[in-house]
């Protein structure tokens, strides 16, 4: 057990911290191509697709390699030498708990990274109800993208001050939202094991088995299954992925703002009417016509939602992080508290990015499970920010 925590610790490690410095290279590199040409073009309309719409679907796409390819990598090192069906089987009576068996265990791990690598990963799977419930529940682990929001909002409105002179109460709350994820991933598990249903006859798949030997991996054999699965997200998976970018593109950039027009751009924009419409609907949780509006772009890839609140409140900064430095006192003196438990409350559960999406529409092949898993996420979010906000404006008031 204690050679298998090393093994995971190290697999999260290089999904989460190794991976990032590739993923910021492709990020940044993607980002010069799009300052050259926004500098060498006419600027307009076909200017603003290339660059937010063509230049970033494609970015979005190739920044999940890294990620998804150390994954796979070591999930296929692993199976070869024979020691994947060893810590399916250590951890399955853990698993059994939510209703899952051991193999999930490696899936679920790496959502903590992503969910676009977890669901793939899901493929490992022969139980068909086992493989839907796995990839129904990822998206619930707390992934990287969430941390710039919880981060903009827990600096906002909890104060920096340690908690019995160990624990700093900004980080305590971090982990309470961690938590949060993993305790309602094992309770849908749960659940939806018991209630989901796959097509065809569903066989069972007990985890009895014999463990292989240990055996010197076939690197050749790797590399080509690597290969094989890359190749398979890029040209399935990244086609939705780019064209639901450009669509979001299309949404926040036009139409265009008119003439002496003092609001954010996104203020006019189709994403900006929608912000504005579906706020009633949103106005029980305590959120804002703006908060609406960063909620839209913020379908592509949640982390986007800081820099859609930095749009819509039209602050100037340079950086992702001044913009978050410059957003803290706007958020807490605009939003009060209720507001921003309920935001955080919503943040835990809220439907997958874009690219998620697509990869559950890729890996289930029905476009109707994607669809479910968006409904019940959305259907928890809703619910947990309604009481959270409705619960804490009630202690405030009282």
């Amino acid at each position: 057990m204690i050679m298998l925590l090393i093994i995971l610790f190290m697999v999260f490690q290089a999904v989460y911290t190794w991976a990032a410095p590739i993923m910021d290279a492709i990020e940044g590199g993607f980002t010069a191509l799009g300052e050259w040409v926004a500098a060498n073009m006419e600027p307009g309309i076909l200017n603003d697709l290339i660059v937010n719409g063509v230049l970033a679907g494609m970015g979005s796409v190739l920044v999940f390699l890294p990620q998804i390819t150390i994954l796979f990598a070591f999930i296929l090192l692993l199976e070869d030498s024979g020691y994947l069906p060893r810590a399916a089987f250590l951890l399955d009576n853990v698993m059994a708990k939510s209703g899952l068996s051991g193999r999930s265990f490696i899936p679920l791990l790496s959502s903590f990274a992503c969910a676009v690598p977890a669901v793939m990963s899901a493929r490992t799977i022969h139980d068909p109800r086992e493989r839907l419930v796995t990839i129904a529940v990822a998206p619930l682990l707390t992934c990287s993208a969430r941390l710039p929001v919880y981060a903009l909002i827990i600096a906002a409105v909890i104060p920096d001050r340690t908690v019995g002179g160990i624990f700093n109460l900004q980080g305590l709350t971090l982990f309470v939202l961690y938590i949060a994820g993993i305790l309602s991933a094992a309770l849908a598990a749960y659940i939806m094991k018991r209630l989901a249903r796959v097509k065809g006859n569903v066989q069972q798949f007990p985890l009895l088995m014999e463990l292989p030997t240990f055996r010197t991996p076939n690197f050749k054999h790797i590399i080509t299954s690597l290969w094989d699965r890359v190749k398979a997200f890029l040209k399935r998976a990244g086609t939705i992925i780019f064209a639901l970018t450009v669509v979001l593109w299309g949404l926040v950039s036009w139409p265009q703002p008119p003439a002496g027009a003092t609001g954010a751009a996104i203020d006019y924009s189709l994403a900006g009417m929608i912000g504005n419409t579906i706020q009633p609907l949103f106005a029980p949780l305590g959120f804002t016509w703006e908060m609406c509006i960063a909620m839209i772009p913020g379908i592509a890839a949640r982390e986007v939602v800081v820099a859609a609140l930095g749009t819509v409140y039209s602050v100037s900064a340079s950086s992702e992080d001044a913009v978050q430095n410059a957003l803290i006192p706007i958020v807490h003196n605009n939003w009060g508290l209720p507001t921003a438990f309920a935001f955080l409350a919503w943040y835990v559960y809220a439907p997958m990015c874009a690219a998620t999406l697509a990869v559950i529409k890729r890996e289930t092949k029905s476009t109707k499970s994607m669809m479910m898993i968006t409904g019940y996420l959305f259907l928890m979010a809703y619910f947990a920010a309604f009481v959270v906000y409705q619960v804490t404006s009630w202690i405030l008031k009282s």
